[in-house]
Order: C-alpha cells, then sequence, then structure tokens
C-alpha cells in the first residue's frame, strides 16, 4: 500500500548485485498456463464454494454464536499480569523512543536510518498480520497509550489527574478515524518524502499530537475507538483472528462507548473499555474460529462501513499502482501537468479509486436488497454485509505484501546494529547482507493465488452467514447471495490480474 514501498525497492535494488524486481524478486515467473486460465480457476473455484456453503449452511438465528474456550480458565494463565503488561509497554515505548531520534538525529539516507524500514515494513505491514493471525496485540502494546496511562497515573499519584474528557460528538462516529487513515493512504502511496528519515519524524510528532490531543479531549478508548486510524484498522483485522477478549455478567452501563446495545446475551466482545474496568473473574480470553468475529453482532456504522472499504480500496490502490496500466496513466499526467503530474495522478487515484470501489459495493448491495426482499434500506444493507470484505482486503495483503515483509524486512537485522547509520555494530549484526532468495517468485505467486481464492471464499461464506440471519427463508437468503457472488467472482479475478502484473512473465 505505499508509494514510498517502492522507493523502498529501488534503493535495495541498487544496493545489491544482482537486479530486484517487483517487491525485490530477482526474474519474474513463466506460468505453466495462460494467467488468464488462473484466474477462471479461481473464480470458477469462489463459485462452487457459493454452491456448496449454500447446501450446507441452512440454519440460521438472530444471535449468533460460535464455539470458544477460555483460556483464562487454565491455571496459571493470565491476561493483564502487571509485569508483563509494563513490560510490553516499556518495550514499545522505548522503540517509539529510538525510531524517533533515530529518525531526527541518524542518517538521512532511508536504507542506513532504522526508521523508515521499522515503521514502513515491519510495523505496518506486520502489524497487521499479526492482529489477523493472532489478535489484537495493538492494543496490549500501542505507545501512545502506553504514554497516556503513565501520565494519568503520574498526576494522579499527585494529586489532580487528567482532565475530565469532554462528551465525544454524536454524529461523528469514525469520521476522524476515516479521515486521517485517508491522510496516511497519501502519505504511504503518493508522498515520497514519507521514508526520508527526518520526514517521517515530523509526521509522527504530527501524529502523536494528533493522537494524545484526541486522547485528552475525549478520553483513551473513546478516540482509540473511534478517531486513532490504526486501532480502528488493527481492531478491524483482528476480529479475523482466533482469539478475542469478552466481558460476561456486566449490563456495560458505565461504558463510555455506549456499547450496551450493541452487546450479545453471553457477554461484550471486544470492548477494551469495559474489560479494564471490571472484575478479572467477569473477564475471558477466548480462542474461537477464524473469522467468526466478523459476523456483526450489533450496529455497523456508516463511517465503519467507509473505513472497511477504504482499506479494501487502498492496499488494491497500492498493487495498481505497480502495473504498467497505472504507469501508462502517470504519464498523461506527467505530460500534461509537468514534473507533478505524477502526484496530481496518484492523488486523484487515491480518493477516486476508494469512492469508485464504494459505487461498486453499493451497486451490489442494491441488488441483494431487491433479490432478498429486504425492507432495510440501502445503507442499512451495505452496512450488514460490509465485514464480510475484510477477509479479502487480508487475503489482498498476504499476497501483496509477503514478499516485501521477508526480503526487504531481513534490512531489520543490520539496522538493529546500527540505527543511527553511525557505523555501530551493537548486536554483531551490522555486516548480515539481503538475501533476495529467500522467496522465490513460483512460491510468491502460488502463495498469492492461494491466499486470494481462500479469502474470497471466506467472504462468501461471511457474506451467506449474514443473510441467513436476516432474511426469513434460506431461500431469499441464498437468492440474495448472488450479487454477492458476482462481485466475488469478479474481484478475485481482478485481484490476480493486479498480483501478476510485477510477478509473471505474460
Amino acid at each position: 500500500m505505499k508509494k514510498s514501498l517502492p522507493i523502498l525497492s529501488i534503493l535495495f535494488i541498487l544496493s545489491v548485485p544482482a537486479p530486484v524486481y517487483a517487491h525485490a524478486f530477482g526474474q519474474r515467473y513463466d506460468l505453466p498456463i495462460p494467467l488468464s486460465y488462473f484466474m477462471a480457476g479461481a473464480a470458477a473455484t469462489v463459485a462452487l464454494s457459493f454452491v456448496v456453503i449454500g447446501i450446507f449452511l441452512k440454519g440460521g438465528s438472530a444471535q449468533f454464536r460460535y464455539p470458544r474456550f477460555n483460556l483464562l480458565s487454565l491455571p496459571g494463565v493470565t491476561l493483564t499480569s502487571r509485569i508483563k503488561s509494563v513490560t510490553a509497554q516499556v518495550l514499545s515505548v522505548l522503540l517509539l523512543l529510538l525510531v524517533l531520534a533515530t529518525s531526527l538525529f541518524g542518517s538521512g539516507n532511508p536504507l542506513t536510518n532504522f526508521s523508515p524500514t521499522f515503521v514502513w515494513i515491519i510495523w505496518w505491514v506486520g502489524m497487521g498480520y499479526i492482529a489477523a493471525l493472532f489478535g489484537n496485540l495493538w492494543m496490549l502494546i500501542n505507545p501512545w497509550k502506553a504514554l497516556y496511562e503513565w501520565a494519568d497515573w503520574l498526576l494522579k499519584r499527585a494529586g489532580t489527574g487528567l482532565p475530565t474528557p469532554r462528551s465525544y460528538p454524536a454524529g461523528w462516529d469514525r469520521m476522524p478515524a476515516l479521515i486521517a487513515f485517508l491522510a496516511f493512504v497519501w502519505l504511504e502511496n503518493v508522498y515520497p518524502g514519507s521514508i526520508i528519515p527526518r520526514y517521517l519524524g515530523i509526521i509522527i510528532i504530527i501524529y502523536s499530537v494528533y493522537t494524545f490531543g484526541g486522547m485528552l479531549l475525549y478520553g483513551k478508548h473513546v478516540w482509540l475507538s473511534y478517531g486513532d486510524p490504526f486501532a480502528v484498522l488493527f481492531g478491524i483485522f483482528a476480529r479475523f483472528s482466533p482469539t478475542e477478549v469478552r466481558v460476561v455478567g456486566s449490563n456495560c452501563e458505565e461504558c463510555e462507548l455506549d456499547c450496551d446495545s450493541e452487546i450479545p446475551e453471553d457477554g461484550c466482545v471486544d470492548c477494551y473499555a469495559c474489560y479494564e474496568r471490571t472484575e478479572p473473574s467477569q473477564r475471558q480470553f477466548n480462542i474461537r474460529p477464524w473469522a467468526a468475529g466478523l459476523v456483526p453482532v450489533g450496529r455497523v456504522s456508516w463511517q465503519t462501513c467507509a473505513f472497511v472499504v477504504l482499506a479494501l480500496a487502498a492496499v488494491t490502490f497500492d498493487g495498481l499502482q505497480e502495473t504498467t496500466n497505472w504507469l501508462s496513466i502517470q504519464t498523461v499526467g506527467l505530460r500534461l501537468l509537468g514534473p507533478g503530474g505524477v502526484s496530481v495522478i496518484d492523488t486523484l487515484g487515491v480518493v477516486l479509486i476508494p469512492l469508485l470501489f464504494l459505487g461498486i459495493y453499493l451497486l451490489f448491495c442494491l441488488g441483494i436488497r431487491a433479490l432478498s426482499g429486504e425492507k432495510a434500506s440501502l445503507s442499512e444493507v451495505a452496512r450488514a454485509y460490509v465485514f464480510s470484505l475484510v477477509p479479502i482486503a487480508l487475503a489482498y495483503n498476504m499476497a501483496h505484501f509477503l514478499s516485501l515483509l521477508l526480503v526487504q524486512g531481513q534490512l531489520i537485522i543490520p539496522l538493529a546494529s546500527d540505527p543511527f547509520g553511525f557505523g555501530w555494530d551493537v548486536f554483531g549484526g551490522a555486516g548480515y547482507r539481503i538475501d533476495p532468495t529467500v522467496i522465490s517468485t513460483k512460491f510468491a505467486w502460488i502463495v498469492s493465488v492461494g491466499a486470494i481464492v481462500i479469502g474470497h471464499i471466506i467472504s462468501v461464506y461471511i457474506a451467506h452467514t449474514i443473510a441467513i440471519r436476516r432474511a426469513t427463508g434460506h431461500a431469499l437468503a441464498l437468492r440474495g447471495q448472488y450479487p454477492m457472488l458476482a462481485l466475488m467472482v469478479f474481484y478475485t479475478a481482478v485481484s490476480l490480474w493486479i498480483i501478476a502484473q510485477p510477478i509473471v512473465a505474460q
């Protein structure tokens, strides 16, 4: 998802003796069959999964339930141990300080400075994978959250405490997070200075002021839930994960997030405000099936709906930027507008591609509403099904960023020993040389195809699960899913085409 990542790729190419392409591949992969066959086969597989799911998944109820096991019921297992949480927070704050220090006072070369590689590859790409595959680790190690809590603790010890938060404006919901995430997508895909260490440091400082200001004005959990783009994004990704935090036996009347009207009968799920203030006996840390958290149990706002669509559109646009088709569009902008034409074209892409995705999604939701006989508004239908798009976004992330993480992510080894680029060798790893053959183009293509197909099949399953909870009968639920199936099949083919451009020889 970023223009700075290809720039890092170019810098990396110049730093190794062999040519490297497509997020650090050494050669392109010759497909054994034409690309169109792969696209057709993947689309047919997704369509077949719809038939199978429609046959076997027939039962439904208003109360969605799934198997889960509380790990806290095991002897000696704790989630909120003071020593563990403080240790994790200290390490995350030290990393934040290191990133700021290296950004502002280290080498100006992105390849010899710790901050660009850590921020754009290890943290940004890696944390998304962790959230989806394991759980919302970000809520535990978020350094800005930790610093806020420390400041609150110190001030309370001094007899004052932080100011009483204001009431969060009722109509805002996640609009601040949506706008902030759109700004981040622009920084990532358009602004070339985002990998320059000093500029990156300034961006982090601006974000820190934004985050601390929001928490001071509206409270820690309110701002992280509604205003912080990364807390919102990683929280959405964590809905796919096999873990959850749950509070049982609480009516949530004191929750500042006003979640009492949205919780299921058997507990409040993934509300960290409720989790922190309740007694340990009411807390659960559960293992659950992957993707179970993507079936909504309460209200989904239109801001959240737009945020999910933006997350999917942004990563797709990042892949589109690597195609010759987008290069041709940039060339037109360059000819018409001069040197700044490329940035103008990319900026338009950042804005218009998500709007295009939203329009297409709403069009298909209109079909769902018509065929399923729903009396709900188009907005309500769109909000009900939007989390079924999350597995697609995660699958595309996996396909698009895997090589980046495994190859260019190796830069963190020498940079950990020499974070400022001053010629240090703290841990003895400064002489490490990146191995670009750690992942082959063939393996990357197989993983990409597998991830995209599996992601779309899971999305079909989630959409069908939502449908049978909303429709008056199974036949109507199945019929109403035809437009969603068409959307999934179409996007499967498009995703594979975009992923293939920098990898395979055609």
